[in-house]
């Protein structure tokens, strides 16, 4: 009986494997969370297409005025502007673009949730997409929240990035290693 060498074990090597164990943990807590944003913008394009046909610069006042805003204050004024300007055709575009939102993060969720590659990607990109934006807004009005989302959003795009790369690592070995 021959006796086998045991490969020798880096401190890389020790921090892979116990990624390996959370990895899919890590990644279905992303997904859930991009499956609620989803639902809950979903939930919102419903309530645009609950305001079809109806009075909505009157909802809006009656809503100022049940939360004791004053109406003469700045943003509840920009607030009742835009509702004076809603009409049917505009809130259709936004019940369609809130449903188009909620799909792209509904399926990202799907490909997260079940380890797909086209999955990290799509959710790589559409977080990037908004660091700039999140930047701008923590530069020019900085607060906590602004903060903690940026950062959040910064992790969960790096964390994606470094999974399709260990993922494109690993496929590039294993072809490598079939190929000897």
């Amino acid at each position: 009986m021959t006796d086998l060498v045991k490969p020798k074990t880096t401190p890389t090597d020790t921090l892979l494997a116990a990624h390996a164990a959370h990895a899919p943990r890590t990644m279905q807590a992303v997904a859930l969370l991009e499956a609620v944003k989803g639902f809950v913008v979903f939930g919102a394009g419903f309530g645009l297409l609950s305001l079809l046909h109806r009075d909505v610069r009157h909802i809006a006042e009656s809503l100022v005025t049940r939360l004791h805003i004053d109406p003469d204050e700045h943003f509840a004024g920009i607030f009742l502007k835009a509702a004076a300007s809603v009409n049917d055709a505009r809130l259709w575009g936004l019940a369609a673009l809130a449903f188009v939102y909620s799909a792209v993060r509904v399926a990202e969720a799907y490909g997260l949730w079940f380890d797909r590659r086209w999955g990290a990607w799509l959710g790589a990109a559409s977080g990037a997409i908004y660091v700039p934006v999140e930047m701008y807004e923590l530069w020019y009005k900085p607060s906590a929240i602004k903060c903690a989302t940026l950062a959040v959003n910064v992790a969960v795009v790096i964390y994606l990035l470094w999974t399709l790369n260990k993922s494109a690592n690993a496929g590039l070995n294993s072809s490598a290693h079939r190929a000897t």
